[in-house]
C-alpha cells in the first residue's frame, strides 16, 4: 500500500519546467531541419548544430535530474526546494560553467564536459546510497548513448536524411564521451563519488581540498597527447561495438561546426 503513495508523491514533486520543454522542442525542430536538409546545405548544419547542442543540454538535465531523484528518494527534499527536480537548466549549478562552457567545447569539436552540478548532502547516505546517487548521472547518459545508437543503427541510412544520422551519430558518441569522463575517479568527478566511500575518513578530508579543481584537473590530462589518444581511443571502441559505421560522428561534427 505505501508504493502508491510513493509514487503519488514523485508524481508531486517532479514537475519539468517550461524551459525545459524548450530545450526539448528545440531539439526536435533542429532534428527536422536536418532530416529535411540536402547533406551539403548550409540548412544541414544549421539544423545539426541545433539538436547537437539543444540535444546535450537536454542530456545534461537528465544526468543531474538523476542525481537529485535519487536523493530525494533517500530523503534529502531540499533538492525539491532547490528546483532541481524541474530539469531546469539553469538551477544546475552555475549556468555559464555548467551549460555555457561545455557547449563551448562542443561546438569547438572538443569534447563533452561534465554538464551542471547539484549539490546533496549525500555524506548524510549510507555508501550503498552514495554510490548509487554518484552512478545515476553516468548511468543517464549511457542509456541516453544505447538508445540513440540503437536508433540509427536499425533506421539510420547513409542515403536518406544523412546529416540526420550523422547529426544523431555525434550526440550518442558525445553521450560516450560524458559517461566515460564522468566514471573517471578524480575528485569531483561522479567516479570519485562512486569510490569515495571506500576510502578513509583521513583521506576524503585530504581529498576533499582537491575537489574544487578536479574537473580542471581531468581536462588538463586530456590535453596531454598521449592521454588524449588512450582515452579517445577507447571512446571509439565503445562505439565501434555498436556497428553503426566509425565515420557517421565524424560528419555528424563536422555539420556541428557549421561556420568552418
Amino acid at each position: 500500500m505505501s508504493y502508491p503513495r510513493a509514487v503519488d508523491r514523485a508524481s508531486g514533486a517532479v514537475r519539468p519546467s517550461p524551459i525545459f520543454l524548450v530545450v526539448v522542442l528545440i531539439t526536435v525542430a533542429g532534428g527536422l531541419l536536418a532530416w529535411y536538409a540536402d547533406l551539403l546545405s548550409r540548412q544541414a548544419q544549421f539544423g545539426v548544430f541545433v539538436m547537437v547542442v539543444a540535444g546535450w543540454i537536454v542530456s545534461v538535465c537528465l544526468h543531474e535530474f538523476a542525481h537529485a531523484y535519487v536523493a530525494w528518494r533517500a530523503g534529502d527534499h531540499e533538492v525539491e526546494v532547490r528546483g532541481y527536480l524541474t530539469l531546469n537548466p539553469l538551477k544546475y549549478s552555475h549556468p555559464l560553467l555548467s551549460i555555457g562552457l561545455p557547449v563551448l567545447f562542443i561546438a569547438l569539436g572538443g569534447f563533452a564536459l561534465p554538464g551542471g552540478a547539484v549539490y546533496v548532502h549525500s555524506h548524510s547516505f549510507s555508501p550503498r546510497t552514495q554510490r548509487i546517487l554518484s552512478g545515476a548521472g553516468p548511468a543517464v547518459n549511457a542509456v541516453c548513448a544505447i538508445v540513440l545508437l540503437v536508433i540509427v543503427k536499425v533506421y539510420g541510412s547513409s542515403y536518406s536524411h544523412p546529416a540526420f544520422w550523422y547529426g544523431l551519430s555525434y550526440l550518442a558518441f558525445l553521450q560516450i564521451t560524458a559517461t566515460i569522463l564522468n566514471l573517471i575517479p578524480v575528485p569531483g568527478t561522479d567516479g570519485y563519488g562512486i569510490l569515495e566511500p571506500s576510502l578513509s575518513y583521513k583521506t576524503r578530508r585530504s581529498v576533499d581540498q582537491i575537489k574544487p579543481y578536479g574537473i580542471l584537473i581531468l581536462v588538463a590530462l586530456l590535453f596531454v597527447p598521449e592521454v588524449n589518444r588512450l582515452f579517445f581511443d577507447a571512446i571509439h571502441s565503445l562505439f565501434d561495438l555498436s556497428g553503426v559505421p566509425s565515420r557517421w560522428p565524424s560528419y555528424g561534427g563536422t555539420l556541428t561546426r557549421f561556420w568552418l
